[in-house]
Parts: structure tokens; C-alpha cells; sequence
């Protein structure tokens, strides 16, 4: 092992993104990367049934860019201005036709954002009889939804069942009154339940919760008393995410300013493998960082594809695109995005062409941040590989099954970090 990177050195805050809006990444520096966008909640694959999670088939990814209020840890992208929704959702079809030929078939469906159920039920109607008319989707497609704990309603969810919808991915956050207004979110604890009340006698039976940790003031037993709490509506899925503070939120300048005192790094450290502990004890698999599964056919098939390099369109601004070992992104605003399609004009604002190089560096980085690990033959030349998974395995972050390199818990905690041990 290099002297420069020690084991006992590489310890910094965790690698955990946001859950707010699942797009596929956010866009850096071509060759370096990557902070990995992914669908806050996942469910079974095929909406209930036992088909593997390991089709080949793209996802279609949706960006809703709406929000009623912003919260002011999210950097991603949307905006509070719903008088020009019926816009965008015109431009958004518009863009759709544009990939018909290179897009053609699906096998899921994630509708993120923003707030996807901001869209009224004609609104939803329309946009799915559209996606029908242009896409192919697959039997036992996986179709997601984002919603919002104040947003849903009967009528809402019997719409959603209608059109296909199997699984609801409900931004809850805290089940706890005082951490909910820290976060400033719209909904109350008891809003929360009733929403998962609702959804559940929907007959929805795939729901996934989204948890916040590492706020100010949170204790590491009113994080687990949320946890419990949460486990009491029986989810499918929980994707448990510590708040990552980003320079320019509200919250970024408030911490500039010293005013904004969140947990030590020991303390998040501590939440993360006690919540690991916690819900594995219970029954759920830890497949990746963030995200937690009632048994494997609850893993997320539309988040698969992103940590396996599988291709997947993203439409609507911001949206991240990736085919054939190229990646490409939509313009960051709703009006220059209805600018272009309303000229016929894709909204890309950037591409990339990932070299074998760079793609097997992100194999790393994806690979070291899930269960299904890295493939010992996609790392380093034959005379340093030895040496350095013997310390990568005495250090206890890594285990070694066959030809796989899988990820312990603690490795999960420096899971961006080890993917640059192999190469020093």
C-alpha cells in the first residue's frame, strides 16, 4: 500500500447523496466522478412478482422540476412557479418523440423530481397516454412515483393505480414534528401517517419510505425511534440518507455563517452502522449505501441500472442520459428547456464519451457503493492486487467472495474513497 493513502487516514464525511430527485448523476468535470443521483425508494421488481432485477432493458427517467415550496437542503433542480406546468408538459412529449428511434423499450419507469405528484390527475393522465403512444414498456414494467406526504389523496392514488403505477415513493424524512420543521418540510409527522395509511389501503402494497439523518439536534434515539416507527408500516424498501449540506442551499450559507451546528463526523459514523444494524436485524438487506430492501426482489430495478452502467433516458431539465458508453445532459432550466423543444431542438446542454478508462473507474466508484461489489478483474495490474486487498480485508472493508470485491458496512462509509486505494 502506498504510504501516501494510509487506511487510517481516508476516513471523511460520508458518501451518501441526496434522495431529494432521482436523477441518474450530477454532471462534474468530464473524467472525474461521480456523485450518483438515484431514485430515493425502490420496490419489487416487476411491481410485486419475483422477476430478477438484472433485466438489460433501459429506464425511462422523468424529471417533474415542481416544487410548492423549496427546501432549503436541496440543491437540485426546480422551481415554485406552476403557471407554466401545462408548458412544460407539452415540451416534455415534444422531447419524448424526439428519442423515439433511439429509445424504443423500457422496463421501468421513475418519476422524480421536484414533486411529480404536483401534477394533477388529467395532467398524469395524459402524460402516461403520451409515454404509451411514443415507448414500448415491458409486461411487468416498474413504475415509481415521488409524492409528497401532503399530496396524496384517494382520488390521486386510484388515478395512479389506474395508470399502471406500482410503486409510491413517499418523501417523509422525520416521523419526529421538530426535525420536520428544522428541514422546513410542508407536511407534519401526522400528515406522514395518514399518507401511508392512504397509500396502503390504496392497495398499494410496494411503498417506500425516505429518511433524513444527521440533523441538528437529533439524537441516535430519536433516530431509531423514527426507524421503528417507520418499520410499523411495513415498507418494501427504506432509503435512509444523511443530510449533505451544499454551498449554495440555505442551509450551505447558513453553515458559512456558523449558524447551522450539525452532528460530528463520529456521530454520523455511529448513526450509519447502527441504522445498518438496526434494519438488518429486521429482515432488510443493505444493498447499497443509502438504501435498504425487504429482500432482494425489492431492490430497486431502475436504480440497478444506473450503478450496473445499463443505458437509461432522462427527459426534462437536468435529466442525465447515458448509451453506449456516452453520457448527456438537459439544459438546467424549464424555460430554455420549453425554448428548444418549441423549436424542435433537443435541450442538451452537454455531453461526454467516457474513455474504457473512465468507465472502469465509475464501475469502481458504483461498484464499492452497493452489494454487488467489483469484479477483481477490473482493478489493478497483477502485482499490486494481493497486497492491497489483503489490507483492504484486514482493515475489514471489503470482503472477497469468488471473483467479487464486496463492500462490508464500513466499507460502505469510505465507499468513494476505495475505489482510489486501487489505483495507489
Amino acid at each position: 500500500m502506498n504510504s501516501r493513502f494510509p487506511l487510517s487516514h481516508i476516513w471523511g464525511p460520508l458518501f451518501i447523496p441526496h434522495s431529494y430527485v432521482n436523477l441518474p448523476c450530477e454532471h462534474s468535470e468530464p473524467g472525474t466522478r461521480l456523485r450518483v443521483r438515484e431514485a430515493p425508494s425502490g420496490f419489487a421488481c416487476g411491481g410485486g412478482d419475483a422477476s430478477p432485477c438484472d433485466s438489460q432493458l433501459p429506464g425511462l427517467y422523468i424529471h417533474i422540476p415542481f416544487c410548492r415550496t423549496k427546501c432549503p437542503y436541496c440543491d437540485f433542480y426546480s422551481i415554485t412557479d406552476s403557471a407554466v406546468v401545462d408548458g412544460f408538459l407539452n415540451a416534455l412529449k415534444a422531447e419524448a418523440l424526439l428519442y423515439r428511434d433511439t429509445f424504443s423499450r423500457f422496463d421501468s419507469l421513475y418519476l422524480g423530481g421536484g414533486t411529480p405528484s404536483i401534477i394533477d390527475e388529467k395532467g398524469m393522465t395524459d402524460l402516461f397516454a403520451v409515454l404509451r403512444s411514443i415507448f414500448v414498456f415491458s409486461s411487468d414494467t416498474e413504475i415509481t412515483i415521488e409524492m409528497n406526504p401532503d399530496d396524496v389523496t384517494k382520488k390521486k392514488l386510484e388515478i395512479y393505480k389506474a395508470l399502471g403505477i406500482n410503486r409510491i415513493s413517499l418523501g417523509v424524512q422525520s416521523l419526529n414534528d421538530k426535525e420536520l420543521a428544522f428541514l422546513k418540510r410542508r407536511h407534519t409527522a401526522d400528515g406522514a401517517r395518514k399518507a401511508l395509511d392512504l397509500i396502503r389501503s390504496g392497495g398499494f402494497d410496494n411503498i417506500g419510505i425516505d429518511l433524513i439523518n444527521a440533523l441538528a439536534g437529533q439524537t441516535e434515539k430519536g433516530w431509531i425511534a423514527t426507524l421503528k416507527e417507520a418499520l410499523s408500516f411495513e415498507p418494501a424498501h427504506i432509503s435512509c440518507y444523511e443530510l449533505t449540506i451544499n454551498d449554495e442551499t440555505p442551509f450551505g450559507k447558513m453553515a458559512s455563517k456558523g449558524r447551522l451546528k450539525l452532528p460530528s463526523v463520529e456521530k454520523q459514523r455511529r448513526i450509519f452502522l447502527s441504522t445498518s444494524q438496526f434494519l438488518k436485524e429486521r429482515g432488510f438487506i443493505h444493498y447499497e449505501v443509502s438504501n435498504f430492501a425487504r429482500g432482494e426482489v425489492y431492490r430497486s430495478r431502475h436504480n440497478l441500472k444506473y450503478w450496473r452502467h445499463t443505458p437509461y433516458l432522462g427527459l426534462g431539465p437536468a435529466a442525465h442520459s447515458f448509451r453506449h458508453g456516452t453520457r448527456w445532459w438537459n439544459v438546467r432550466s424549464v424555460e430554455r428547456y420549453c425554448g428548444a423543444l418549441n423549436k424542435n431542438e433537443k435541450p442538451v446542454e452537454g455531453n461526454e464519451s467516457l474513455s474504457s478508462e473512465q468507465l472502469e473507474m465509475e464501475r469502481l466508484f458504483l461498484g464499492f457503493r452497493n452489494l454487488e461489489g467489483v469484479d477483481i478483474r477490473d482493478t489493478l495490474d497483477e502485482p499490486l492486487r494481493e497486497d492491497i486487498l489483503k489490507t483492504l480485508i484486514a482493515e475489514k472493508l471489503i470482503e472477497v467472495h469468488g471473483r467479487k470485491m464486496i463492500p462490508t458496512v464500513e466499507g460502505y462509509l469510505v465507499a468513494d474513497r476505495l475505489p482510489l486505494l486501487m489505483y495507489t
